[in-house]
């Protein structure tokens, strides 16, 4: 069966080649090859080398909001279930993965209409140490997302909904912070 579609797909190319199309000829063969990029599904960064990591809890600045512990669960969560990085201790590590959470919290409401809804939106700031050198290997000091919630007539339900919507938050953050670690883009 492999020969049939090998034999099919050369002479589809000379037929082409035959008619006087070379840059159809190329482009079906570019597609062919694809853009060349996949993720790494090592577990193990590319193009930098990291033997163990510490990830301490993220600083913030105000106390009142308590989102720290549920940034910092998750990240280390990320890293857990998808690299072979052994998570240490500072004093272990040989990378430290430093963040500050909150450094904006943002509850918006349109102001033309009454809505049940409003986006809560959060920024932070992370960084990638090399703990010996003091070398910073990345820094976004502006990471940000958003994410809607219900508000009601209960205070207490409301207060659930917010929460959830940091918890969605410091997800996706977390999804970008390990990418920004391990497949460096």
């Amino acid at each position: 069966m492999r020969s049939f579609w090998v034999t099919g797909y050369y002479g589809c190319c000379q037929r082409i080649l035959r008619n006087g199309k070379p840059f159809v000829l190329v482009l079906l063969l570019l597609w062919s090859m694809g853009c060349g990029y996949t993720l790494q599904a090592t577990g193990k960064p590319k193009g930098l080398t990291i033997s163990s990591l510490a990830i301490p809890l993220m600083k913030s600045p105000s106390a009142s909001l308590g989102f720290e512990g549920d940034f910092t669960r998750m990240i280390r969560q990320e890293f857990v279930s998808h690299s072979q990085i052994p998570l240490v201790s500072r004093q272990k590590a040989a990378m430290v993965l430093e963040g500050t959470v909150p450094l904006s919290y943002r509850i918006s409401q349109d102001d033309f209409e009454v809505t049940t809804s409003r986006w809560l939106k959060i920024r932070l700031s992370a960084r990638l140490v090399e703990k010996a050198s003091g070398r910073i290997v990345w820094d976004d000091p502006q990471m940000e997302e958003k994410a809607a919630f219900t508000v009601t007539s209960d205070p207490i339900r409301t207060r659930y909904n917010r929460r959830k919507a940091a918890e969605k938050i410091a997800r996706l953050l977390s999804e970008r912070i390990y990418l920004k670690t391990m497949e460096r883009f």
